[in-house]
Parts: C-alpha cells; sequence; structure tokens
C-alpha cells in the first residue's frame, strides 16, 4: 500500500508537467481580434451551465482577478441557493459604489436559460480582456458592472436536468394548482421512453387534419379543408393523470417572476401570472433590495428569449405617460444603435409593438428608480441563415437543424404504447432548440449583445470639472466659477427620477477658504444666476444633463488653496483644484 500511495506521489508531477508542456502557450497563438487569447479562466461558450457550473465560474473569476472581480449572495432563491451577483471594476481607480454602474441579470424565467451565458459572457470577457484592451481599462476605471447570471437558479436547474421541453412553465419552483382541483402539480411532464426529452405525441387517424411533410418526413404539416389527413396530434408528450382529459397542465408551478414587480402591479385574474402582490417572490425581492442599496446603478440589462429583440417600456399603455420625450431621446439612441451591433435585432416597445404586460422588471427599473433599462430577447430565426423575411420559419428550423445541426436538435418519430391513447409515434425538437442558440452561434450572439450593454454602460454620465475661473472682487472677495460637465449620453438623473424626486440631487462643493455665498449659474452671459442661501459650500444641482455642462459660483473670503469637487450618486465623484 505505501508503495503505490509513493509511486502516486511520485507520479503528480509528471502529469503536471506533461499537461503544461500539452497545453497551448502564448508564443503558439495569434491572438485573434477582439478576444482573450490565454484566459486564466478557461471557457467554451457553445454550451449551457447549470447553477452548479456558473457558481464555480463566478468564483475562478473572483479569485483569479481580485482587483477586478467581487462575488457576493443578494439573497437566497425560495429553494435556498444563493444568488450570485458579480461587483466587476477597477479597484484600483476608486471604490466600485462611487462609480456610475452598470446592472445586468438573465433567466427570469426558467425556459430563457442564455440569458445567463450572455450575463457570465460579460463578466468573464471584461475580466480576461482588461490586461491588453485599452477600451476595457478605461471603461472599468471609469464604470462598475453588477452581473447577476442567473435570478431564477432553482427553475434553472429543473429546467437543464429535469425532462422538459423549449416551452416549459416559465415560473420558477413554488408549488402552484394551476387548475384549481385541490392537488399540487399532478399533471407535471411524463417522459414516457425515459429519454429526457419532452417532444410530441402523434397517433395514426384518417380523420387527423396533419400529414407527414414529403420533403422532411420528421415534419407535420396541416392539410387543407379538402383534403384528408393522416395523423393527429395529442400535444406534448404525458398523461392526463388526474383524468380531466388535460395532459400536463399542472406543470411545476405557473407564475410569472416577470409579472411580480412593484411598478404598476396588476393581480392575476388582471395579469395572469402574477403572483400574491409586489415581490411576493424571494428572489425578486433580493434583486430590489440590491439595487435600492446600490443608487449608482444608472443602467440596466435584463435578458429574456427569444425573437431578436431590443426591447423598453412602457409594458402598457397605461403607462404611455411615464417615459417621457426627454428620456425617449436617450432609449432611442442607444436602441438604434443596437439595431447595428445585433444583426436581426429590432428595438421596440413593449406595449406598442407586442402586448400588455404589468408588473414586470423592465418598468420598475425605469418607473420605481429612473434607470434607463433594456430587456433582449435573444435568438431569432434571422441567425440560422442570416436572412430576414423568411415566412415560413418552421420550415426553416428542419432545414437548419438538417444542414447544419446534422439532425441532432430532433428526437425522430418512434412508436410507443401509450395506455390512455393506445398505439402512438412520439419526436419532435429537443428542449434546446427553438427559443436556444445552438452551441456555435452563442458565442457570437453573446458578444454582440454585450457589446451593445458595454456601449450603454459607457454613456452613463461621466463628470468632469472642466474650469475653474476666479474674478476679483475688492475687499478680500473673489468670486469663483466653476463648469461641470457631462461627456455621456446619460444625464445624472433621467426625467422620471427627477419627476419623482427617487435620488438625491448633485453636489457640488467647494472646499477651503470661506464661503460667503454659492449659486446656480442660470446664464452665464447674463450673469442670471440663482442663490442658494443655505449651506453655500455645498450646492445641490438637480441634474447634470448629457452631453452637457452646468455652471456654479461662489463668493469667497481669504482665497488660497482650494478644490471643487462633484459628488453624484449615478454621475460618480470628480473634482479640480486650483
Amino acid at each position: 500500500m505505501k508503495l503505490i500511495i509513493k509511486k502516486i506521489f511520485f507520479t503528480l508531477p509528471l502529469l503536471s508537467l506533461a499537461i503544461a508542456l500539452f497545453a497551448q502557450q502564448p508564443e503558439q497563438i495569434l491572438k485573434a481580434s477582439g478576444s482573450p487569447a490565454n484566459p486564466k479562466v478557461p471557457m467554451s461558450w457553445n454550451r449551457y451551465n447549470d447553477y452548479a457550473a456558473i457558481t464555480e465560474v463566478c468564483k475562478k473569476l473572483a479569485k483569479a482577478y481580485p482587483d477586478l472581480v467581487k462575488v457576493e449572495s443578494m439573497g437566497k432563491s425560495f429553494m435556498g441557493k444563493e444568488m450570485w451577483v458579480m461587483t466587476i471594476s477597477d479597484f484600483k481607480t476608486g471604490d466600485p459604489s462611487k462609480k456610475p454602474a452598470m446592472y445586468i441579470d438573465g433567466n427570469i424565467h426558467s425556459n430563457e436559460i442564455q440569458g445567463s451565458e450572455f450575463a457570465l459572457y460579460t463578466a468573464w470577457y471584461l475580466a480576461e480582456s482588461f490586461a491588453d484592451t485599452k477600451h476595457i481599462q478605461e471603461l472599468l476605471a471609469d464604470k462598475t458592472f453588477y452581473i447577476a447570471p442567473t435570478i431564477n437558479p432553482d427553475a434553472r436547474d429543473n429546467f437543464i436536468h429535469a425532462a422538459n421541453n423549449a416551452n416549459s412553465p416559465r415560473s420558477g419552483m413554488i408549488p402552484v394548482d394551476n387548475d384549481r382541483d385541490g392537488s399540487i402539480n399532478e399533471d407535471g411532464y411524463d417522459d414516457l421512453d425515459g429519454d429526457g426529452h419532452i417532444v410530441f405525441m402523434r397517433r395514426k387517424n384518417p380523420n387527423g387534419r396533419f400529414i407527414a411533410d414529403q420533403d422532411d418526413p420528421r415534419r407535420m404539416i396541416s392539410v387543407g379543408v379538402d383534403q384528408q389527413g393522416e395523423y393527429e396530434l395529442l400535444g406534448y408528450e404525458g398523461i392526463d393523470n388526474d383524468g380531466d382529459g388535460d395532459v400536463n397542465e399542472d406543470g411545476e408551478g405557473f407564475y410569472d417572476p416577470n409579472r411580480d414587480w412593484a411598478w404598476n402591479w396588476q393581480p392575476n385574474y388582471i395579469q395572469s401570472g402574477a403572483y400574491k402582490y409586489p415581490f411576493s417572490l424571494p428572489e425578486n425581492r433580493s434583486i430590489a433590495d440590491f439595487v435600492m442599496k446600490h443608487p449608482n446603478i444608472a443602467a440596466g440589462q435584463s435578458y429574456h428569449n427569444n425573437g431578436g429583440m431590443i426591447l423598453r417600456g412602457p409594458g402598457a399603455l397605461e403607462d404611455l405617460d411615464t417615459y417621457n420625450a426627454q428620456d425617449v431621446q436617450v432609449y432611442d439612441a442607444l436602441g438604434n444603435k443596437g439595431e447595428e451591433l445585433i444583426p436581426g435585432y429590432k428595438y421596440l416597445v413593449v406595449y406598442k409593438d407586442l402586448y400588455s404586460v404589468f408588473g414586470g422588471e423592465l418598468d420598475w427599473f425605469y418607473g420605481g428608480r429612473g434607470i434607463y433599462t433594456f430587456s433582449n430577447e435573444l435568438w431569432t430565426n434571422f441567425l440560422m441563415y442570416n436572412k430576414a423575411g423568411d415566412s415560413n420559419s418552421q420550415a426553416t428550423q428542419y432545414s437548419f437543424d438538417r444542414n447544419l445541426l446534422f439532425n441532432d436538435a430532433f428526437v425522430n418519430w418512434k412508436a410507443f404504447k401509450h395506455h390512455q391513447y393506445g398505439d402512438i409515434e412520439i419526436g419532435g425538437f429537443k428542449k434546446s432548440f427553438g427559443r436556444l442558440h445552438p452551441g456555435f452561434l452563442l458565442e457570437s450572439d453573446a458578444h454582440r449583445n454585450m457589446s451593445f450593454t458595454l456601449y450603454h454602460a459607457y454613456h452613463t454620465p461621466k463628470l468632469s470639472v472642466e474650469e475653474i475661473s476666479e474674478k476679483d472682487l475688492g475687499g478680500g472677495l473673489k468670486e469663483v466659477t466653476a463648469v461641470i460637465a457631462n461627456k455621456r449620453l446619460m444625464p445624472t438623473h433621467s426625467s422620471q427620477d427627477l419627476k419623482y424626486k427617487i435620488e438625491v440631487p448633485d453636489m457640488i462643493s467647494l472646499t477651503g477658504p470661506k464661503v460667503i455665498a454659492g449659486m446656480i449659474v442660470n446664464n452665464r452671459d447674463l450673469n442670471i444666476t440663482s442663490e442658494q442661501k443655505n449651506d453655500a459650500e455645498n450646492i445641490r444641482v438637480p441634474n447634470i444633463p448629457g452631453n452637457s455642462t452646468v455652471t456654479v459660483r461662489w463668493i469667497i473670503q481669504n482665497a488660497g488653496k482650494y478644490s471643487v469637487k462633484v459628488d453624484s450618486k449615478k454621475g460618480g465623484i470628480a473634482s479640480r483644484s486650483n
């Protein structure tokens, strides 16, 4: 036994050496433009990670880049999983909580799992590209990213590890009796053949309304009114456990986490999917608490699927007045850029271009917190052949699977003896296809969507004390004028923020000399000012508009060395001395 242990102990260093010899060395690689060549945390972005794998990646990034990444929990899910959020910034250039911040999350719905990969890719890319990409260095010097890869971890693991289909209920794991018969989840998904896929059931029936497509027999197509069918479709694979004629009507519980937010919330009889009351779900409550504790969050992004859309609110027509003209201009500039960065995606308004949503995350972030927020619906059929306007998307899916995925996305029809329906066949697309990216397209779309969020974050406020000038007034008094510039698109307070006074005003302070008076300069040419009679040293400015300036002035005594400092919750800190 001792001899065996010694051999193993002796062999381990040799094994490590062998791995190192066969690993790619920096001198063997030509760095592809825009991609990390030798990441400290190697990743393959052509697959989907479960909760344990996401946890591992978050912790590895924090360990590999302690000056850039910190990981913490926002709270616990219904089933007790930690809800990880990464703080990503250049910690050496200042307190991350004092920099303008971008919040990103994904996977609020159980079957919309690629949002986690897109969020995780962003965190990984920022950390791994920092060393040799100047733009990322400058971005993390100025900004902070809060990235929560999955905000529905219970349902994510259920979707990945349990038998499901692409359209499985979008909810979390809190039990719900959807048909109100007193039994909870009695008609869950039944994986009839145990292959891990919930696909469709069909049965031969001359009175059915479907036939097999001659060009691709896997595909079922409907017949005309004067044609005879061959099959009837029986819905998704399963059993009518309660004998009411419906299969799978009580899945893992149906509530919609994106109908639980405290802005224009409506009960379930008005907004289907709403739970008990706003923030009744523990996951959403944890996110809200995190956002409230981080007033530096100026921009937001959530990831859903599918349809290739860059969405902004309002979610409902009743909330149209919330999004006023000034803020819509900011949204339009960002959204139109998103269309350029992500081919095949369209910039749309939820209520106008889709349907009404009450109690959505998108509207709470903007309406409740004044944060410019988008929700991207990931994946579009455009990406299959880089063509728009395909009138037969179902046929495109079949040809794409056949030509580029080599039939890997489809479970071929096979006979099965169903104890209720008799002789049937089961088959169809797997849960990983239809709403989710195929592996080879996952990283490409993740990178493009990330580029949109980096552009959004770049245009959060960037403040500087652009000018300090003095004028001698005589009698030992001087007039000090400071010009504060915001060099980005986004103001320090959105119009919604100003309307409801969500965040405190920006503070512009003069320290050093004795301050006799302080004022905002409304018109420098005409010398029109508004005096702040109390606390003259610290001038409170309601807003510093995007791509604009604000001018303030003090009358001081005993001038010497002094400093002007700007402190803005969403705009960060800037200072300058004379």
